[in-house]
């Protein structure tokens, strides 16, 4: 009689068998590595975000405040006086992004004592609130119209905004036409050369204000200040340490965010929209951006053809004009000031047009 094998059949192949055990030791020790390499990082970066904290800190309680901050719908702005109390008041308007707009208009604002010089820094500007409700023309107007005011100014007062305050100044000389005597225009934005700009605001990540929370951008202006320095000898060494130091403080900042982010939507809400006929206007225009901007002069021929007093002056230089032309716009400005209060007769377009102002 046979017996039957209660032995459960082998299912391992031969050649399972003879197979080596996988070795799971080196994949282990790279997610160690890369665990320690994690935690390493998070650790410098929590400790620099720390460290900048505290330097961001100790420099604003150490550091006086300039101008004052006066009270608007949405926070408080910081508003700077110089020149001569009781003179022809002058507003000074900054470009997208300025740090500290007072400062970087300090040779113009010595240039023009002989004005009531006032330069309104915006929500995330100078010594003004970080962040704001929406940056929309309508809003940033109305906060500026606010500002303005709040102070003892005599009125009309000229506007003279540099770059996207070129916005500005086209929509507050519409709704507040009593109080503008007169427009500047520093290389000035043309809403429609700038109709198509992307906007998408309120979305995405401010990774730039990340890197400027974790001490990235501390650490760039202290190896390389030249990149943030205006090149210009026109500044003096106590304005380029303070413009440094309020880089670090304000770079990237939700205000100006949601402002870059808007530049198509404002420049869309701004179609068709002209000066008023009978108000003054000059504009001066940076050759460097005549000679890389398409039809960057003949887009302001064309937003001032309505305007019966103005001048378009071609400035040599970058579109940053106050850093280095000062001192040549502010006499400029007072020739066509001083022009437009005895006379009404336009100068041709052409002529307007050609008029060069050479560099230094």
């Amino acid at each position: 009689m046979s017996r039957v094998s209660r032995q459960l059949p082998n299912t391992t192949s031969h050649a399972t068998q003879g197979a080596p055990k996988k070795r799971r030791r080196p994949f282990r020790r790279t997610l160690k590595t890369t665990g320690v390499i994690a935690l390493t990082a998070l650790g410098i970066t929590l400790a620099s975000t720390t460290a900048n904290a505290l330097l961001e800190q100790q420099e604003k309680s150490s550091t006086a405040q300039y101008g004052g901050l006066v009270e608007v719908t949405g926070g408080e702005v910081n508003v700077v006086r110089a020149g001569t109390e009781g003179a022809q008041p002058l507003v000074l308007l900054s470009g997208l992004g300025t740090v500290a707009p007072a400062l970087d208009f300090a040779p113009l604002i010595r240039e023009l004592d002989a004005y009531d010089v006032v330069v309104v820094e915006g929500f995330g500007y100078g010594y003004s609130d970080m962040s704001a409700p929406e940056r929309t023309v309508k809003n940033i107007s109305t906060e500026i119209h606010e500002a303005l005011s709040s102070l003892d100014l005599e009125k009309p007062y000229v506007l003279a905004g540099h770059s996207i305050a070129g916005f500005y100044t086209l929509d507050y000389a519409n709704r507040y036409p009593s109080e503008v005597s007169a427009v500047v225009g520093i290389d000035p934005s043309v809403p429609a050369a700038m109709a198509d700009t992307d906007s998408s605001p309120g979305g995405g990540i401010n990774v730039v204000r990340i890197l400027s929370t974790i001490g990235l951008v501390r650490t760039v202006v202290s190896i390389a200040p030249n990149l943030v320095d205006p090149p210009s000898d026109d500044y003096t060494r106590a304005e380029l340490e303070r413009a440094c130091q309020m880089t670090v403080w304000n770079y990237g900042n939700a205000a100006v965010a949601d402002e870059s982010a808007r530049v198509g939507s404002n420049a869309a809400a701004l179609h068709g929209v002209t000066y008023p006929n009978d108000l003054p206007v000059l504009n001066l225009l940076a050759s460097d951006s005549i000679a890389t901007i398409p039809n960057w002069l003949e887009a302001h021929e064309n937003q001032l053809k309505n305007v019966s007093h103005h001048e378009i002056v071609e400035v040599e230089g970058p579109h940053n004009l106050q850093w280095t032309q000062s001192k040549a716009m502010a006499k400029k400005i007072t020739e066509f000031l001083q022009g437009s209060a005895t006379s009404q007769v336009p100068p041709t377009p052409l002529a307007a047009a050609t008029e060069v102002i050479p560099g230094n």
